[in-house]
Parts: C-alpha cells; sequence; structure tokens
C-alpha cells in the first residue's frame, strides 16, 4: 500500500489530475489550511469539482494545515521553523482528530496528500505522509 503526496506550485491543473489518474488515487485530501488559490483550478470548490469528474474523491482536512505563523516561515524560506511550528500544532486535539480521518481515509483507498510545493521535503505534507505511513505500515510514493 502506498500514500501520494502532491504540490501544485509548478504545475496545471490538468497535471495533476493526471498524474493522480496514473498513480491510481482514488481520493485527494487537501491538508492546505487555506484551499483557496490564486493558480487557475486550485481553490477548494473547482478543484473538488474537477477531481469529482475525473471520478477521484475530495476531502478538505483544514486542520492539518500549517498554522499561519508556519505559512509565513515557509515562505521566508525557514523550513525548519516552519516544520517545528506544524510539528507543535499537530498535538492540538482538532489537528489529531482530522489526522485520524485521513489515516481511516488512507486505510481503505488509494489516497493523495495535496498542498502547494512541488517538493515534499519543504512542505508539511511530508511529516503528515510519514506519521500516516508509520501508522499504517505504508510507503510514501511523491508525485
Amino acid at each position: 500500500m502506498k500514500l501520494a503526496t502532491i504540490g501544485y506550485e509548478k504545475a496545471t491543473l490538468p497535471d495533476v489530475i493526471a498524474r493522480l489518474k496514473g498513480a491510481g488515487v482514488e481520493v485527494l485530501i487537501d491538508v492546505r489550511a487555506v484551499a483557496s488559490s490564486r493558480r487557475a483550478g486550485f481553490s477548494k470548490t473547482l478543484l473538488s469539482a474537477s477531481l469529482n469528474a475525473e471520478g477521484i474523491g475530495y476531502v478538505h482536512l483544514r486542520e492539518l494545515g500549517t498554522p499561519k505563523p508556519g505559512r509565513i516561515a515557509a515562505r521566508a524560506g525557514r523550513v525548519g521553523e516552519m516544520q517545528a511550528i506544524f510539528r507543535d500544532h499537530m498535538h492540538e486535539p482538532a489537528a489529531q482528530l482530522e489526522l485520524e480521518k485521513a489515516k481511516a481515509i488512507a486505510s481503505g483507498k488509494k489516497a493523495a496528500l495535496l498542498c502547494y510545493e512541488a517538493d515534499a521535503a519543504v512542505c508539511h505534507r511530508a511529516i503528515l505522509a510519514e506519521r500516516i505511513c508509520q501508522a499504517l505500515s505504508c510507503e510514501i510514493e511523491n508525485l
């Protein structure tokens, strides 16, 4: 079993959908705190509709997003600071609850975690993927 991750930073919506379909993803888990985007097609409503039209489910788990101070650190290139902020955030009850939801989804279907950054290594989704895969004994597949 594999858990995919994908970032849309340098991609178009058709590119992202093609990569998801190519990897056999059944449900996309949006792990952005703010599910809006200046990039065409990546705001929550349009993204969800586009994925559903292609047979891919969509779930937004807002509490698995990086808090605002972490997003500011990430934009400034302070990845270590962002990661520390996010790890602290994951102790919050709401984040723990949504982490359990993500695990449940990923245990039953081929899932992908979505965020902005193209490189998973500089994105909080790498931390999430690691936690989910430790719990489910699965592998991470960065698309």
